[in-house]
């Protein structure tokens, strides 16, 4: 039988787990660039994109005489989903780190 102050316990320190893991995520800052540096992205771990850096190079292009659009944009998607995969990892070692060990179906 299951005791229901026990479990309005258990509700309690799931909800105190999760507002810690939103604080962290929040904290925790990834970045990741492309084109040897020509574009970097930075992301916090709730995958929200911080900051987006391109340098001035980049935007003139490999020939110099006119902008390489398209280039640049492959730069710049490149750097956010790379900075996406970082955030994932972050994420997950937070997890690990709060579950102290736990082992849970699709988290390892």
């Amino acid at each position: 039988m299951i005791n229901p102050l026990k479990l309005s316990e258990m509700f309690s320190q799931a909800g105190q787990m999760q507002e810690e893991m939103q604080r962290k995520l929040g904290e925790t800052v990834v970045e990741a660039g492309s084109g040897g540096g020509a574009v970097s992205a930075t992301m916090n771990g709730k995958k929200e994109l911080l900051k987006l850096h391109i340098d001035p190079a980049a935007v003139v292009g490999l020939s110099g005489d006119k902008p390489d659009v398209e280039m640049l944009e492959d730069l710049i998607v490149a750097a956010i989903n790379e900075a996406g995969r970082k955030a994932d990892e972050a994420i997950k070692t937070s997890v690990q780190d709060l579950l102290g060990g736990l082992k849970l179906p699709g988290m390892s």
